[in-house]
């Protein structure tokens, strides 16, 4: 699957996220083309999972936070999961967490076979349906749309069961002192079930998590096996990473 957005396309992605439901004609004249146009572009971001096409117009797919996040460092979360999907053969089982960064893995796995994913996002079940050779399971739970995820005892119990070769997990901010942290606790405990049922665990994350702390802590940056992030990274950043043991992987 073609990730690549066009500048209009992402122009209408952060309209959406900004104003929620927009018809066919506003977004004409904001963008000065004509409507033909317009819906060619719906039609695209729809079958890329973004939007839903309505009469005369079209509606975000995902709450507006995930959309603004999707749209968000779109090229660098792009390079970042394209590595992360480099790592997985035909024939995997895997655990993907819910976030922004880790869903994008699943617009990279075209042309692999026989992979069993595991995960608690719902940006993942809505990438996979295009990937006939994926078997997914969707863990069940509490759904919380402001982070399109599956939560809570019924999740954990469910990553608990299965054994994976690869978990690949987000966080919302990063640094030596704090570790890993998020602002939910719920995301803390699915991110911590993840990698303790894999051989390996690989931390997804922007440059911009770097020195960002949330509200809770994670695991220490020892707790993960593999660090990819974007090469926006300063190079002091990334020294004080590799000096920590971390194995950091910039892209």
């Amino acid at each position: 699957m073609n990730e690549a957005l066009s500048d209009r396309e992402r122009h209408i992605l952060a309209f959406l996220a900004e104003e929620g439901t927009l018809s066919v004609s506003r977004l004409s004249d904001a963008l000065g083309v004509s409507a033909v146009t317009i819906r060619a572009d719906l039609k695209n971001l729809e079958g890329l999972g973004y939007l839903e096409r309505t009469h005369g117009g079209a509606t975000p797919s995902f709450h507006t936070n995930v959309l603004e996040r999707l749209n968000e460092k779109s090229a660098e979360k792009s390079r970042i999961a394209k590595a992360a999907a480099a790592m997985v053969r035909d024939g995997d089982r895997i655990m993907i967490e819910a976030g922004t960064t880790t869903a994008m893995i699943m617009k990279q796995l075209s042309g692999k076979r026989d992979l069993h994913i595991v995960t608690n996002s719902t940006l993942v079940l809505t990438w996979a349906r295009s990937l006939p050779s994926v078997s997914l399971t969707m863990v069940g739970g509490e759904y919380r749309r402001l982070t399109e995820s599956m939560v809570g005892p019924l999740a954990l119990d469910a990553i608990a069961r299965y054994n994976v070769r690869l978990a690949f997990v987000g966080t919302d901010g990063l640094s030596l002192e704090r570790g890993m942290t998020t602002h939910l606790a719920e995301g803390a405990e699915i991110v911590k079930a993840m990698v303790a049922r894999a051989e390996t665990s690989v931390l997804l994350a922007d440059s911009s998590k770097y020195g960002r702390s949330g509200f809770v802590s994670v695991l220490p940056l020892s707790g993960v096996d593999i660090m990819i992030i974007d090469d926006g990274l300063t190079e002091l950043a990334a020294e004080e990473l590799r000096a920590a043991s971390v194995d950091l992987r910039l892209v």
